[in-house]
């Protein structure tokens, strides 16, 4: 897949981490239901390739879903195998160079502009800019953006929908949501609560693209 051109089409990656592997996978397919694009399974979760696996089997061959917190890179060859057609990463280990010889993009993480450069020759298709808050938010996105005006970053780590609006006019290709939008959905929270959500992030990036 080419997870440049789908970040910049659809601007919202979804972060699916939560302690029941059956609610995340209500989760993910939820998400899917209202038009989230982009999902990513965290393999920090418990039984997070059997959430992935499943989620491929219903999902089909064609839509993306990544696998996230790729370390090692034993994790990118085990989330390879159970469906994950994308890797996302909190540092640049491992887990990239592996991911990047079977053919998956990468969404690296990334902070600062030693280590964006250090991405970049590594081939990845994004940069996942984490934790972002802690580190400026949107301001920091921009400060980035002047050495670097043309790179593909995704701010990552406490983005609500006030700071993914920002991020995005900020120059992010797209923005990673954790928290905010799945809230409690993954531990066997509210589905419902989380359609909203999804919503109402889908209304930030669509008005975001206008």
């Amino acid at each position: 897949m080419d997870l440049t051109a789908a970040l910049a089409t659809h601007r919202l990656v979804a972060i699916v981490r939560g302690g029941d592997p059956d609610a995340a996978l209500r989760t993910v397919l939820a998400l899917a239901e209202e038009g989230v694009e982009l999902i990513e399974v965290s393999l920090a979760a418990p039984d997070a390739l059997s959430v992935i696996e499943r989620a491929r089997t219903t999902l089909g061959p064609d839509r993306p879903l990544g696998a996230g917190t790729v370390l090692t890179a034993e994790d990118a060859r085990t989330a390879h195998s159970a469906g994950a057609d994308f890797a996302v990463t909190p540092g640049l280990g491992d887990g990239v160079r592996a991911a990047r010889e079977l053919g998956m993009p990468v969404l690296a993480g990334v902070l600062t502009p030693t280590e964006i450069i250090a991405a970049q020759a590594m081939g990845v298709a994004a940069l996942k800019v984490f934790p972002v808050a802690e580190a400026g938010g949107a301001a920091y996105v921009k400060a980035l953006r002047g050495p670097f005006p043309d790179a593909a970053f995704v701010p990552v780590g406490g983005v609500d929908e006030d700071v993914a609006r920002a991020c995005l006019a900020a120059g992010a290709i797209a923005v990673g949501v954790g928290s905010p939008l799945v809230g409690d959905a993954a531990d066997g929270g509210s589905i419902t609560a989380l359609r909203e959500r999804a919503r109402a992030f889908r209304k930030v990036v669509e008005e975001a693209t206008r």
